[in-house]
């Protein structure tokens, strides 16, 4: 396949290598939150809280307290691991009978190939936000393992949002992608576009000062900090939340927040390889990345690297899977589509691990800003299948099916906690990143910088960096279109990931992430 990109440049990241702890995060400013939390004697779980706010700030069109998602985590002290669950629910008042198919075999325009909806309901404005978990999920965390104060946790974020988000070529690229359905949102267009049309750009004239306001937001996670997390399921934010999107259309209710609530749940424990991986359970892609593995464990005969064989392995397994998703739980997702969801990664000095999957579900979710909180809103219903009778039919009061795949895994004395955003892709980046670090022991730094292949469609899409030998197998067993490792849309999913090796801990982020890093907990005064 033919491209305008360099055949010469060569992108890597480093590997922070440490005794303290590690946050890795899609934004370095996210990481930094939660670096200093742990300086600040908080444990994994209050940085995640930390990164978790700070997250929604500086990358708003990712996640946010608007989204949903879950987290995977491992106690040292324990030696056991849990899962956190905060995805996102349709409201209980929601009727099918409102989303009507467009009908004339027309198909969804957005990250879901699903028949057409009359004006996008499902997929953007009011009509399209489900009831959001992702405070809850940080509410319960921190409830169960935090130890400094939950308001000494929200600081960051509020911090970040007062100085606005600075508009950088990467802010402008993101804005433009969703520009002309941004510009249908009054309050949103106000935000991220000049003159309610075109994206802010960050220029040579206007890169040093340029700013995205987010005075708003901040007064949010500011309320946040001080009334609770409960503010924003039974006080004023969710009150004011509830009456923005019923005045836009939708039919979330003050009830519907009140009503929600996260749990904890026992993960599902994979035993692969000699040792073990922790993922979510249910409603997520953790299923099927057992699947996966139990198949791989007997198709797959590890050598010194991955050879041919492997990626042959890796290409079975996948597909069959996502044959057997799409037939009994509805996933249809068009991986072609850039999805908003972030993942970091956390480890303390202790070696408690964290690994966070949180998601608006689309780029900038429904394209709709809540004015009265600043925030911009989910589209979750749109995970649901518009039309009736299917495994994933739209439906009130339902739990939305996420791709999301946060797992904690453990062999040959190291534990690392692992996830990505990438919709579709997610379950084939940490299938092979796992297989990377415990079949072939690769190093954290080898594992990131190696070529992978997707194969979450009936076309394998495969890295010319591959192994040529590789590539070859794979290209005469399966219908498939070459792309290249870039940062925008990420072909291969952007993982994050720490690891724990005896007393040292390691980071690293997806090389091609342009704000992706990896930021160690600073010395101790």
């Amino acid at each position: 396949m033919s491209n305008a990109l360099s055949s010469t440049q060569v992108v890597r990241k480093t590997v922070i290598r440490t005794a303290g702890g590690l946050v890795a995060s899609q934004h370095r400013r996210a990481a930094e939150a939660g670096a200093q939390v742990l300086a600040a004697g908080g444990d994994a779980v209050d940085a995640a809280v930390a990164v978790s706010f700070a997250a929604g700030v500086a990358e708003p069109w990712m996640s946010g307290p608007m989204g949903g998602g879950a987290m995977t985590l491992y106690r040292a002290d324990q030696n056991r691991a849990q899962v956190v669950y905060f995805g996102m629910r349709s409201p209980a008042g929601l009727d099918p009978a409102h989303y009507p198919l467009a009908g004339s075999g027309a198909v969804s325009t957005d990250l879901f190939p699903w028949p057409a909806v009359v004006d996008d309901r499902n997929a953007r404005g009011a009509t399209a936000v489900a009831v959001p978990g992702t405070v809850a999920g940080m509410e319960l965390a921190h409830a169960t393992h935090g130890r400094l104060p939950w308001r000494e946790l929200l600081q960051p974020a509020i911090a970040l949002a007062r100085e606005g988000l600075p508009v950088d070529w990467y802010t402008t690229l993101m804005i433009a992608g969703s520009a002309r359905w941004l510009a249908r949102d009054a309050d949103a267009a106000q935000m991220f576009l000049d003159d309610g049309i075109w994206p802010k750009t960050g220029g040579w004239a206007t890169a040093a000062g340029q700013r995205i306001m987010m005075a708003r937001a901040a007064d949010t996670l500011a309320c946040l900090a001080e009334d609770g997390p409960r503010a924003f399921y039974e006080g004023d934010i969710g009150a004011q939340l509830a009456r923005d999107v019923r005045d836009k259309g939708g039919c979330l209710t003050p009830q519907d927040l009140r009503d929600y609530r996260a749990s904890i749940q026992e993960p599902l424990s994979i035993p692969y390889r000699g040792g073990r991986v922790y993922a979510t359970p249910e409603m997520t892609a953790g299923p099927s990345l057992a699947r996966c593995l139990q198949r791989l464990q007997t198709r797959l005969q590890p050598g010194q690297a991955p050879d041919a064989g492997a990626f042959l392995a890796y290409a079975d397994v996948l597909r069959e899977e996502y044959r057997w998703r799409l037939s009994n739980m509805g996933d249809n997702e068009d991986p072609r589509t850039p999805a908003c969801t972030t993942h970091f990664s956390v480890v303390d000095r202790h070696g408690n691990q964290c690994a966070v999957t949180q998601t608006l579900l689309s780029a900038f979710g429904s394209h709709v800003v809540s004015p009265s909180t600043g925030m911009l809103l989910n589209n979750g219903i749109m995970w649901f299948d518009p039309e009736p009778g299917k495994a994933n039919s739209l439906a009130p009061a339902r739990r939305c099916l996420m791709n999301i795949c946060p797992v904690i895994g453990e062999a040959d004395g190291r534990r690392f906690a692992l996830g990505a955003s990438g919709g579709r892709k997610i379950l084939p980046a940490v299938m092979q990143l796992v297989s990377f670090l415990v079949d072939y022991r690769m190093s954290l730094e080898d594992a990131f910088h190696h070529a992978r292949l997707d194969a979450s469609t009936d076309i394998v899409t495969l890295d010319p960096g591959l192994p040529v030998q590789a590539y070859q197998a794979v290209a005469a067993a399966y219908p498939h279109a070459q792309a290249p490792r870039t940062f925008y849309p990420y072909a291969y999913a952007c993982p994050s990931a720490v690891l724990r090796d005896g007393g040292e801990n390691q980071g690293c982020t997806e090389i091609m992430a342009p704000w992706g890093d990896v930021a160690p907990e600073p010395p101790r005064g």
